[in-house]
């Protein structure tokens, strides 16, 4: 899964502004989702429709809350770093505050899972949110 030439330390990854690492823990969310999905044999329009149901804040909150009593005290950390990195953001107007500082905890952590290297964890925590 690690596209990375090198990950960086985890003290290189926590220097990274929490929204930074939001930002590629979405995509890291998205592409476990679709990959997941590709074991189905719908089309790609039903494949697309299911993505985008489990690939938004209610749904990243939910997966955050099954996966948050297993995070270890750093992962913690860095959870609540990207939940509490919106105080100073407008949360966009058709999602629920609350949902979406957990979403972007949730990317946050994957993100920095994600750069430095820990590719095993982020499965790990994957499975623990699914039905």
């Amino acid at each position: 899964m690690t596209l990375l030439a090198q990950p960086l330390t985890p003290q290189q990854a926590k220097l990274k502004n929490p929204l930074s690492l939001a930002f590629v823990g979405d995509t890291v969310w998205d592409l476990l989702i679709r990959q997941q999905l590709l074991c189905s044999q719908a089309h790609v329009n039903a494949l697309h429709k299911q993505a985008v149901s489990r690939v938004n804040a209610g749904a990243q909150a939910q997966a955050a809350a099954k996966i948050e009593p297993h995070l270890t005290e750093a992962e913690g950390d860095i959870f609540r770093r990207g939940q509490n990195a919106h105080s100073r953001h407008n949360t966009p107007k058709n999602q629920d505050p609350y949902a979406y500082s957990r979403a972007t905890g949730l990317e946050a952590l994957l993100g920095y899972l994600y750069l430095t290297g820990q590719t095993q964890r982020i499965l790990d925590l994957f499975s623990l949110c699914q039905p």
